[in-house]
């Protein structure tokens, strides 16, 4: 926030800017990946587990195998509730004999104290290190990447395996085959630094906010949980059973339903991606109702103005919503020249992630009727 232009985000991504002047500039910058461009996000929170059991203490909480996770290795794991509900998400990487979990800043103090009392008399020490260590995005390798600070280049990498397709003992609900899905052109990397050397690792690099990624994140229908979730939320409805859940592991909290909703059921709602109406020259806020006719039919959870498709989103859907139906987004957060309060109304076009016929795979192993 400290560089000339630099114009301050809201919400989940308050404290870091949104953009340095040219947020069209930025993104293309950093989609076009000619030389590496910096995001600011120490908007978000650290936390390392350290000790000899780190990795199988893990294993056994979470959704995510991490007992293979060799140095510099990341994943992608998450704590369920009983009821297979969110309720933390984190990115893993394996660095210098600990675990460093990089989740949104408002979890990081509730992510450290669960695991502290998950502990029991196993060999793991816990530590919420968000005020000592700051996180930067960028689209390439900063390791491998010209021009990259040393500070940088010796930071703790996470690689966001959404890009990779599905992850190994994953599975995905995504209507598009691996070649058609946008994922295939994504890379993100996470890079942990100290935040005392957050100005060194930054020094002289071209920069762009976080609107910027959210945009790229948004076309690669990659969910953020904390933007795309509500405490109702279970890992199918974002399609997150591809990058953070192994199916092939159980005994962890929420497993239950995990199994359950995947063979015999189908996710209640479904992540769907928007193409919203640009004539309004205004995005719509996060939050906004998804209509059908006069029937609320889901919610807006992240929006953003992608430099080539123009206004886009992604929201939460009821499964039963006809995947060719023309919807409308109403944001009622405006007001008249009187100061009354007025909305305003965008068309939106779905393009299907999460299928709605998402599911009941032991019906579907005996039909040889795959979801891919």
């Amino acid at each position: 926030m400290s560089r000339p232009g630099a114009f301050a985000a809201s919400g989940a991504d308050a404290g870091v800017a949104a953009h340095y002047g040219d947020p069209v500039a930025e993104q293309r910058a950093l989609a076009r990946r000619a030389r590496i461009t910096l995001v600011d996000r120490s908007n978000l929170g650290v936390v390392t587990v350290a000790g000899d059991d780190r990795l199988s203490w893990l294993t056994t909480l979470s959704s995510q195998v991490l007992t293979g996770l060799g140095e510099g290795g990341s994943a992608e794991l998450l704590l369920l509730t009983p009821q297979g509900r969110i309720e933390f998400a984190a990115f893993a990487v394996e660095k210098d004999g600990a675990v460093w979990l990089i989740t949104e800043r408002d979890q990081a103090a509730p992510l450290a104290d669960y695991l502290n009392r998950m502990k029991f008399m196993l060999r793991v020490e816990v530590a919420d290190r968000t005020d000592s260590y700051a996180v930067l995005e960028s689209t390439l390798d900063p390791r491998e990447a010209d021009g990259a600070d040393a500070v940088l280049a010796g930071g703790t990498v996470w690689v966001d395996p959404w890009g990779a397709g599905i992850a190994p003992g994953g599975y995905t609900y995504a209507s598009a085959g691996e070649e058609e899905h946008p994922a295939s052109a994504y890379c993100r990397y996470l890079t942990i630094v100290p935040a005392h050397r957050l100005l060194d690792a930054v020094e002289g690099a071209q920069l762009a906010g976080v609107w910027a990624a959210e945009a790229l994140r948004i076309e690669a229908w990659r969910p953020r949980v904390g933007m795309d979730s509500d405490e109702k939320t279970i890992p199918h409805e974002l399609d997150l059973l591809r990058t953070a859940v192994h199916l092939d592991k159980g005994c962890y909290k929420g497993q239950e339903t995990v199994a359950r909703v995947h063979n015999l059921g189908h996710p209640p709602r479904r992540l769907t991606f928007l193409d919203l109406d640009g004539s309004e020259h205004t995005l719509p806020a996060a939050g906004s109702a998804v209509m059908n006719g006069e029937k609320k039919v889901g919610t807006v959870t992240s929006v953003a103005l992608h430099h080539e498709a123009g206004p886009i989103a992604l929201a939460v859907l009821k499964r039963s919503v006809d995947p060719a139906a023309t919807l409308r987004v109403v944001d009622g957060g405006d007001t008249d020249a009187d100061g009354n309060p007025a909305t305003t109304q965008y068309a939106a076009a779905q393009t299907v992630i999460v299928a709605p016929d998402a599911g009941q795979m032991a019906g579907r192993r005996n039909r040889g009727d795959f979801l891919r």
